[in-house]
């Protein structure tokens, strides 16, 4: 097996002194042989013992990386805005289950929650209640103090939300292992930077022996380093998800996105709501995006196991496709488009109106540098929707085109004219 990059385990886990995670797979790699890349990131983000997200989850400032809530609270706002305009646009149905997958410290969806407190007028007939999809038992103690001031209770077991409470605002919210565990009803969705961490196979075309998969194993060389290999043959997975007509010579693709969207997509023709995915990614078009993070710097994926967020751009493209025509999709558009069509220049100048202070402004306009600036978030993060097909086109426009008035634009996905 061709050797494509080592990681420096050795050297990190001696100055990390935490090496449990390392040790767990060297002692499973020598008993079973090379792993998929994506067993290995299953393994690294959310083994209960040992794993990133189940042990630390650092976002935020003093932690591994930092996310679009996490510098202005005009995002949060906007995509709560977002969901209004859709539940409005969707004729103001009489329950709203607002449901996140992956939801941070809960930053977003306190953002989100604000919104709705403040447009409480608008939605007083609604009944609306947040259910969050969290793994992590750190993370969802966080959103708990975040969004509900600690005040939670665990549910019985025989009951598919594993917490429960009341957010500040006064909307009951529960948490979930697994969408599955959510009730159905009509629902709008979230994900934010929640694809991007789910575990991925890679896959390199050889000319002389076609698509090979990259596995993780240790390096003969050094017994405490880890590497990548190529599979000697083609593997399961490379039969099943490398597509025919692919021209690309190094592909990734995330099956677990796949599923998931396809539970997204059924949910939403049967239940109606829409789903906005924001996150790092490409329509099809980029090869090596694998990628750590640990103290706000790029880190060797194979260094350290455990103690880095481990991530890989979406490919919207194949999102796009296992959606499988269940919804209609709009985008991916790039985030500085998204918001700008949101309204995100005029929000701005009305914070910058009431901040009395320059430290304020001066922090406003940084935040906004951050979020739009094409070299910084600007182009890196793009949004992507799923959406009922009649919300796009009159199901009897084909046979009477005059006979239905035009329908509203989804926000965000088009310039909104501001009256």
């Amino acid at each position: 097996a061709a050797r494509l990059r080592s990681g420096a385990g050795g050297e990190a886990e001696a100055a990390s002194g935490d090496g449990a995670m390392l040790r767990h797979l060297t002692r499973k790699l020598r008993a079973s042989g090379p792993v998929t890349v994506a067993e290995y990131m299953r393994e690294a983000l959310t083994n209960p013992g040992q794993g990133y997200y189940t042990r630390r989850g650092g976002v935020g400032e003093s932690g591994d990386f930092i996310t679009s809530p996490e510098i202005s609270q005009v995002f949060g706002e906007l995509i709560g805005i977002w969901y209004i305009s859709e539940w409005m646009a969707m004729g103001k149905p009489s329950t709203f289950q607002l449901v996140e997958l992956g939801p941070g410290r809960g930053t977003l969806t306190e953002d989100i929650l604000r919104v709705f407190k403040q447009l409480a007028s608008v939605l007083s007939k609604c009944d609306v209640s947040v259910h969050l999809v969290e793994v992590s038992p750190k993370l969802s103690e966080i959103q708990a103090v975040m969004l509900t001031g600690g005040e939670v209770q665990p549910n019985p077991e025989d009951e598919s939300a594993y917490m429960k409470g009341i957010s500040k605002t006064g909307i009951p919210i529960f948490w979930y292992r697994d969408i599955q565990d959510v009730p159905s009803g009509y629902s709008f969705y979230l994900a934010h930077e929640f694809f991007d961490a789910l575990p991925i196979h890679k896959f390199q075309q050889r000319t002389e022996k076609g698509w090979r998969e990259v596995l993780v194993d240790i390096d003969p060389q050094v017994p405490d380093q880890l590497r990548f290999v190529l599979s000697p043959s083609r593997t399961p997975a490379t039969q099943n998800f490398i597509q025919p007509e692919e021209t690309r010579d190094h592909v990734e693709v995330c099956p677990e996105a796949g599923v998931i969207v396809q539970r997204l997509a059924s949910r939403i023709e049967k239940d109606g709501g829409a789903a906005l995915v924001a996150d790092y990614g490409h329509d099809g078009t980029k090869t090596d995006t694998f990628r750590g993070f640990r103290n706000h710097k790029l880190h060797d994926v194979l260094s350290a196991p455990g103690t880095a967020d481990l991530t890989a751009d979406v490919d919207f493209s194949y999102l796009r496709k296992m959606a499988q025509g269940k919804t209609a999709t709009l985008g991916p558009i790039k985030q500085r488009e998204f918001l700008k069509n949101m309204g995100i220049d005029l929000r701005l100048q009305v914070l910058l109106q009431n901040s009395g202070d320059t430290a304020t402004r001066e922090q406003l306009l940084h935040s906004y540098d951050m979020l739009m600036n094409p070299e910084k978030m600007g182009d890196c993060f793009n949004f992507f929707a799923l959406l009922p097909h009649h919300r796009l086109v009159h199901p009897d426009k084909k046979d009477k085109p005059e006979s239905k008035s035009p329908l509203p634009p989804v926000a965000g996905f088009n310039e909104l004219l501001l009256k």
